[in-house]
């Protein structure tokens, strides 16, 4: 063990840790969940910003070159993984993030002794030079939601888009029978429902990247409430601009620090186009998996890739599974759009005071959507096929075929058709003579599936 301080005094550490006083004092009193680590991906974030403002303030003249190039030498190690297993904390601790924030400050502070015994660099006055936890931990959140959504769930989002586009254009031609109110309604191609499918996730994902301008704005420089305390003009734009530098993005400084230290409506507009996103695709899987029902004794059109057993006791069974992951997952993303919803309404002040929860849920959301968009592509949409002897089987046995005879016979006589054929299980045909309303011939030239799936010319 040895001895580190703060300014409520003395603290042991393991002596293998880099970490001080205030992340022991925070890891010992803030023992709650097992698997509720501060994201890594705020840790990266972090160091990513205390380099950006070390150069910011060497720029300035605030912050000698050695310690600028110590503090980015161990700042670049954190980004490259190395030192993960020196941020200990979890997410439910102070909930302006102040211990995380200390804990990349103490642990760049001890890291940096392995490279120089002559310049020694101090947790507050050098590696936080400039910083307030309240405008650093926002920050990073946004860094890290904005580097995810970008690096990670757009792509994968767009592999699925591009999976039930090429299903809509595989599908073009073929028939099968419309559906409202989980009854038979006219006929509609797969292609055309396959069409809708994408459209869903085109406008989810289009409002994704809308919103996505939002979090680009930084806080930085706003410090403790937003009014910039110890910090010197210019220093927002130049931190930013040398984020922007080190990461080929295009983040700018926020419009009103004040709102963007109280406040997350950017966070919160960016979560709500996931929910969007998660309801489109809980429609889309939920279809799926209906229309892929039996294989005998249900609807049985789509027929699904066959990716393991399906059943521990009833061989050969084979189920939807790739249709129930993604859906838990949109469940669990609609869960966390109530939990960063409430987390945002508590800006209390000049602070909002559940940005750790925020952060852990915002990023929770935005790997797993991705990850199942990516899975259900591979796994489900691009091997889906149509049971075509099934598809036809339904379209013709279906009683609704008979809205097609709305406009040459009237309402009234094509629905004493079709229940007649539903009372006698027969046909609409045979229903339609039977009446003397139509000769077969007649009926074959109205009743067409094929002139059923557009509007006339």
């Amino acid at each position: 063990m040895r001895e580190e301080f703060d300014s409520l005094g003395k603290v042991l550490v393991d002596d293998d840790k880099l970490w001080g006083a205030q992340t022991e004092r925070s890891r010992q009193n803030f023992k709650i969940g097992p698997q509720s680590s501060m994201p890594i991906e705020i840790i990266y974030a972090f160091a990513l910003l205390k380099k950006s403002i070390a150069h910011a303030n060497c720029d300035l003249g605030i912050l000698s070159e050695e310690k600028k190039n110590l503090i980015s030498l161990v700042c670049d190690e954190i980004i490259a993984g190395k030192l993960d297993s020196h941020f200990p904390l979890v997410i439910w601790q102070t909930g302006s993030g102040t211990q995380t924030n200390m804990n990349l400050n103490e642990v760049i502070v001890n890291r940096a002794k392995y490279y120089s015994d002559k310049v020694l660099l101090h947790p507050n006055d050098d590696v936080n030079k400039s910083q307030s936890s309240n405008d650093t931990f926002p920050t990073v959140l946004h860094i890290a939601a904005y580097k995810i959504i970008i690096n990670h769930t757009i792509p994968k989002i767009e592999k699925l888009l591009d999976s039930l586009n090429l299903k809509s254009k595989e599908f073009s031609d073929l028939i099968k029978i419309g559906r409202t109110h989980f009854m038979d309604a006219t006929p509609i191609t797969f292609g055309q429902e396959f069409s809708g499918y994408h459209r869903q996730l085109e406008m989810g994902l289009n409002q994704l990247k809308k919103d996505l301008k939002n979090i680009s704005e930084l806080p930085i420089g706003g410090t403790a409430v937003g009014t910039g305390l110890n910090t010197l003009n210019g220093y927002d734009k130049l931190v930013v601009q040398k984020i922007n530098t080190f990461t080929n993005f295009d983040f700018c400084v926020a419009k009103n620090k004040f709102q963007a230290l109280s406040s997350s409506e950017s966070i919160v507009s960016v979560h709500h186009a996931l929910k969007q996103i998660s309801q489109s695709l809980t429609k889309i899987a939920n279809d799926i998996r209906v229309s892929s029902s039996g294989p005998r004794s249900g609807i049985g059109e789509l027929i699904l890739p066959k990716n393991e057993p399906g059943s521990s006791i009833m061989p050969g069974k084979v189920n939807p599974t790739q249709c129930e992951a993604i859906t838990m997952v949109c469940a669990q993303v609609i869960g966390n759009d109530s939990a960063i919803s409430y987390g945002a309404s508590q800006g209390h002040f000049q602070l909002n005071v559940f940005r750790p929860m925020i952060a852990f849920n915002f990023l929770f959301s935005a790997e797993i959507i991705g990850d199942a968009c990516f899975s259900f592509s591979k796994n489900c949409v691009e091997g889906i096929i149509v049971n075509i002897e099934k598809s036809k089987h339904n379209l013709n046995n279906s009683l609704m075929l008979v809205t097609a005879l709305n406009k040459h016979i009237g309402y009234d006589r094509a629905a004493t058709i079709a229940n007649l054929a539903y009372d006698k299980g027969i046909t609409l045909k045979e229903a339609a003579v039977s009446l003397n309303i139509l000769k077969e011939e007649e009926f074959d030239d109205l009743v067409n599936p094929a002139n059923m799936i557009g509007p006339k010319n």
